[in-house]
């Protein structure tokens, strides 16, 4: 790709061209800037730069003590394979599942953080950031280039880091808001033809059964679904079993770390259209997205559509301002008084603090706001109640006892708010699996005599 086959729509003449072609390398050049101890932020989720980062591992050998920095990638990640701990050492926000293993094996670390504070890491210097790889789309007539599909986490970091390599590649669509960098602020510019990655929402491992037990999951949260509501919710089978129920309600709006393809039609059905939003009114706000080409092609120059930094749109004091906000997340295991593991299942660690907290706490502020937990009340092969006496030996609290209010399986809701342990117990019990119901009860009795 060459700046005269960019489309702009206007003639090439502005001065940031010469810049542009001045700044254009190979990835393996852009890469030799990187040296050892260098901390380094790399833009996640499906905006992973492939390119960058496997000629940075193809330096390996000349590095030592690189810290790399980033919440979920998706894909393989070259620098967490056994034997690389020596060159690089990943410092994860959140895990996924090509990361876990690496962290509980002590070869890469994990930060315990809110996702509204992962970017002021960077912005207040407690974490310096040597080099950014961010990708990013084209730039348009004036210069500027959008972070396309993840702005929420790299934005901020980007903006603080002593050099920045782009990326740059036509397929990135141009995601609006506040989601720009101009060419002048990178540093090396790597063109690179390449499809983004992608993230279907279908889990190819779900039974009938299961699938059965997050369309009930998915009814019942939509009944607490109002008309004129303030939605977040993420990926997976939970949030799009809601989204099925929501065909019949009106003028809803989104304000969310993060979305997924299941809005789309929702949108296009003007059933999500923002009208009666309190903030942004008419926008779809969000950091992130995590989808397919179908999403991203929604996405592109979609003016419904703001992206922000997450240190905006994961504020619990902005996510207040939505009136009869209603946020939807999803835990581990949750104990009878109402303690939510999300991150951990017992010492191990799984995936991390995200931005569960953030939001809990915004609805809990909103006015009408409805914080809620779902999760199906057993593991998926029935042997576990995922509502139990005690959180297993070394499991993290995310969200408090004191920030739940409504937890909802596929058996009903349990309002805990103001309630007292004993009352929050009962309630907890009426909605856990009935093969677990008695020995949940004979605990509670034991323990908190109700």
């Amino acid at each position: 790709m060459t700046m005269e086959e960019i489309k702009i729509g206007k003639p090439l003449n502005a001065a940031w061209v010469k810049n542009y072609n001045a700044k254009t390398v190979t990835a393996e050049e852009a890469v030799r800037v990187i040296k050892s101890n260098d901390n380094v932020i790399v833009q996640p989720g499906c905006a992973a730069p492939l390119e960058l980062i496997n000629a940075m591992v193809a330096r390996k050998d000349e590095l030592s003590n690189v810290s790399i920095y980033h919440i979920l990638v998706v894909g393989d990640i070259p620098y967490v394979q056994p034997g690389m701990e020596k060159h690089f050492r990943h410092k994860a926000f959140f895990m996924g599942s090509n990361t876990r293993q690496a962290v509980n094996e002590g070869r890469a670390e994990f930060i315990p953080i809110f996702l509204s504070e992962v970017t002021m890491l960077f912005k207040k210097g407690i974490l310096n950031a040597d080099v950014a790889l961010i990708h990013v789309s084209p730039p348009d007539e004036h210069g500027f280039c959008s972070f396309g599909i993840d702005v929420g986490n790299i934005k901020t970091p980007s903006e603080k880091a002593k050099c920045v390599i782009a990326q740059v590649n036509k397929n990135m669509p141009r995601g609006l808001g506040n989601s720009f960098i101009h060419v002048n602020k990178i540093d090396f510019i790597v063109e690179a033809d390449v499809p983004l990655m992608e993230l279907p929402q279908v889990d190819p491992d779900a039974s009938p059964e299961i699938l059965e037990i997050y369309d009930k999951i998915g009814r019942n949260v939509a009944g607490m679904i109002n008309d004129g509501a303030t939605l977040q919710m993420g990926i997976g089978a939970i949030p799009d079993s809601v989204l099925k129920y929501l065909k019949n309600k009106n003028d809803l709006g989104v304000h969310t770390e993060m979305f997924s393809d299941g809005i789309v039609e929702l949108v296009e059905e003007g059933i999500i259209n923002g009208e009666k939003k309190t903030l942004h009114r008419g926008k779809i706000i969000a950091g992130f997205c995590l989808g397919t080409k179908k999403l991203y092609n929604f996405i592109d120059n979609n003016p419904i559509i703001e992206f922000h930094p997450q240190e905006y749109v994961n504020d619990p004091f902005v996510i207040a301002q939505n009136n009869n906000m209603v946020a939807i997340n999803s835990a581990i295991e949750i104990d009878l008084t109402g303690q939510v593991c999300a991150d951990t299942i017992g010492t191990k660690f799984y995936s991390g603090i995200g931005g569960q907290v953030d939001f809990i706490r915004g609805a809990a502020r909103s006015e009408g706001g409805k914080p809620i937990i779902a999760l199906p009340s057993t593991t998926k092969d029935l042997k576990f109640s995922r509502i139990v006496s005690m959180l297993k030996s070394g499991a993290g609290v995310v969200t408090s006892r004191g920030d739940v209010h409504y937890v909802v399986t596929e058996y009903g809701i349990a309002n805990l708010f103001g309630k007292s342990v004993q009352e929050r117990a009962r309630a907890l019990i009426e909605i856990a699996h009935p093969l677990f119901r008695d020995e949940l009860t004979e605990f509670a009795k034991k323990t908190y005599h109700i």
